[in-house]
């Protein structure tokens, strides 16, 4: 068996993460070679030192802030913290204090029945490692809200409107969070968030795009919709819409451009598969002088067929009369 184990060690084992060589030491330190999944679990938090970190900061933030200004029971020096008298206590008192904690412990888990740790649950369902990777690639692998490279500080899958408020589990809904945006995030969530859901859900009356048909969509995700241009310029004319009322695409959270994007490639593959079609124009209009009629951000995607107008050159550059015909050399 050792030969195997040490062959297997050496040669075999494929790595993607730490679990396997955490699992086995366990296993094999253990007095009869078994030990449970929670074990083992425990002993890889161990190594994690995002975790590490968080908690530090929780550290920092409450119990040592509380024990040490608030009631000067310990007390910080050089970064340690120490307890006031402890010198004078004996092993018994050591003892029964520990205890007393104890039951503070349980009496508060009995009593909140794990509720006390939802805010490190992500999303309650686990997110599948495909999904998770797709949200880190849209993001570039930094976090969306500080930009640190996830090589630097390791990346969590957040739920942009929370659970809690009827978030959905949908990619739409995912960003990119450094562990520790994700966890200001969780202890501003009051502040910042409390009303995140009703912001999304911002419509005005009388707006065509926020009372459109339930027939009219094509496509959705959480925060954007997709239909076909009421007035085409071409077959397959398509408008990817927020769902919140915006006047234009600078009035846009990062969260509603990602679901935008989404949409985009969605219908360009779908379009895609009509083989007359051999380009596309994505434009939007942001202001009257550039055109803009409804005052509710929309992006247009333009299938484009050969011979559909006499010279293409220069794409958008059409949108000034005389502007979109120009000789390369003028580029340089």
């Amino acid at each position: 068996m050792f030969k195997k184990l040490k062959q297997f060690i050496t040669s075999s084992m494929r790595m993607s993460h730490i679990y396997q060589p955490v699992m086995l030491i366990e296993l094999l330190r253990s007095k009869n070679g078994s030990a449970t999944d929670e074990h083992i679990a425990k002993k890889i938090l161990g190594y994690d030192k995002s975790q590490i970190e968080y908690y530090t900061e929780i550290v920092e933030k409450m119990p040592g802030t509380v024990l040490t200004k608030n009631r000067g029971i310990t007390e910080l020096v050089d970064g340690k913290y120490f307890l006031k008298g402890y010198q004078y206590l004996s092993q018994e008192q050591i003892t029964e204090l520990i205890e007393l904690c104890r039951l503070k412990i349980r009496s508060f888990e009995e009593k909140r029945k794990g509720a006390h740790w939802d805010h490190r649950k992500k999303g309650r369902k686990p997110i599948s490692g495909s999904i998770r990777y797709q949200v880190l690639k849209r993001a570039k692998f930094k976090c969306e809200l500080c930009g640190i490279s996830a090589s630097e500080k390791a990346l969590e899958v957040d739920h942009i409107v929370p659970k809690n408020l009827g978030g959905k589990d949908d990619i739409s809904n995912y960003q990119a969070l450094c562990y520790t945006c994700n966890s200001q995030k969780r202890d501003t969530d009051n502040e910042d968030f409390r009303n995140l859901e009703k912001v999304y859900e911002e419509r005005e009356a009388g707006c065509i795009f926020c009372e459109i048909e339930s027939s009219r969509i094509i496509n959705e995700n959480t925060l954007a919709y997709a239909t076909r241009d009421k007035y085409p310029v071409a077959e397959g004319h398509t408008l990817i819409i927020p769902k919140r009322h915006v006047k234009d695409y600078f009035g846009l959270f990062q969260a509603e451009i990602n679901a935008i994007n989404a949409l985009v490639i969605e219908e360009k593959e779908k379009l895609g598969k009509d083989t007359s079609i051999e380009g596309f124009n994505i434009g939007v209009n942001c202001g009257e002088v550039a055109g803009q009629t409804v005052f509710h951000c929309h992006v247009h995607l333009i299938p484009r067929r050969k011979g559909d107008v006499k010279n293409p050159r220069g794409g958008v550059r059409h949108v000034i009369s005389g502007k979109g015909d120009y000789k390369m050399q003028d580029l340089l």
